[in-house]
């Protein structure tokens, strides 16, 4: 199957049938060429509304840590996105719901067959490494996002760039001294 033909599956498939009536598309982004590949949760309401992932202070900082710019992150074909689902699952009592079970079973490997050139995945977050690394992963985010380079260069596990994660970067000067100069310069030499 090719690119298109799993866009179509994925807008008939009846598990998304609500979101196609509403005309609310698929959000993922996926290039033969591409060489990195980020994972993460779900697009919020605002990617859903407006079709552009990332497109908040949480890409701002994302891209800040990849030392990207913002035309870069949207027009290179070396960098593909592949959210867990791509619909919004919903408001839970504390944030977004978690992304839907065994949505990305279902689509991301005919997806990432499309991409036979990626060299790294970075993993957003505990959904995104707990479906990737399964019980490759440490105790808790952050011991797997310390212990970074034990994934590489398949996997890069990054705590998510969230302004709310402001606290735990405060604890953790860690990440900001030693885990981004090193995801900047994997970037830098897969674009």
């Amino acid at each position: 199957m090719n690119e298109q033909s799993i866009f179509d599956a994925i807008k008939a498939d009846p598990q998304n049938a609500s979101y196609t009536a509403l005309g609310i598309d698929p959000l993922y982004s996926v290039h033969p060429e591409a060489k990195l590949l980020i994972v993460g949760q779900a697009p919020g309401t605002r990617a859903e509304k407006s079709g552009v992932f990332w497109d908040d202070p949480s890409g701002d900082r994302l891209r800040d840590w990849m030392g990207i710019s913002r035309e870069t992150f949207y027009n290179s074909p070396e960098i593909a996105i592949l959210p867990l689902d791509f619909y919004f699952p919903g408001k839970g009592k504390s944030g977004d719901l978690a992304p839907r079970k065994g949505f990305a079973d279902k689509w991301h490997p005919q997806l990432l067959e499309q991409m036979p050139h990626l060299e790294t995945t970075l993993l957003i977050g505990s959904y995104a490494q707990k479906y990737y690394l399964k019980d490759r992963r440490y105790a808790n985010l952050t011991e797997t996002v310390q212990h970074y380079q034990e994934y590489l260069p398949q996997y890069f596990p990054l705590v998510h760039p969230s302004p709310r994660n402001q606290i735990w970067m405060k604890k953790n000067p860690w990440f900001s001294n030693d885990v981004i100069p090193e995801l900047k310069e994997i970037v830098h030499a897969l674009i």
